[in-house]
């Protein structure tokens, strides 16, 4: 799947954003190996400990029906600038999509993309894992 296709499903997924504390949303969608794409949306609540991001929405989304494997994931958001993954995300994406691409786009369609592992080079592992 091109990136443009991806970049569109995740602005696709925005628009179901719950944000009303922050005004700020946020669209992601993952492809899979198997060429499967989901999106996700951020989803807040008046604890922002239970406030959902984009990305794992999307994952945690995919995950739920069954797959494990993942080969990028486009991020957009109501910003003008690129939005990048948080910290939690970023452990999500190291867990799930380790060798995977991070695609970016900011209001003007401008495209950064990024690979996984250079957004977290030591994410925590399983000692099996190592």
């Amino acid at each position: 799947m091109e990136n443009i296709e991806l970049i569109k499903a995740a602005k696709k997924g925005m628009r179901n954003a719950y944000a009303p504390y922050s005004k700020f949303q946020v669209g992601a969608a993952v492809l899979t190996i198997k060429n499967n794409v989901y999106t996700g949306c951020n989803i807040e609540n008046a604890s922002f400990g239970a406030t959902n991001c984009a990305e794992r929405t999307a994952i945690f989304k995919a995950i739920s029906e069954g797959e494990r494997e993942f080969a990028k994931i486009a991020v957009v958001s109501s910003s003008n600038d690129l939005t990048y993954p948080c910290g939690i995300c970023r452990q999500v994406l190291g867990e799930f999509m380790p060798n995977g691409e991070v695609i970016l786009v900011d209001k003007d369609d401008n495209i950064k993309i990024y690979k996984v592992e250079e957004f977290l080079p030591y994410r925590f592992i399983l000692e099996d894992d190592k």
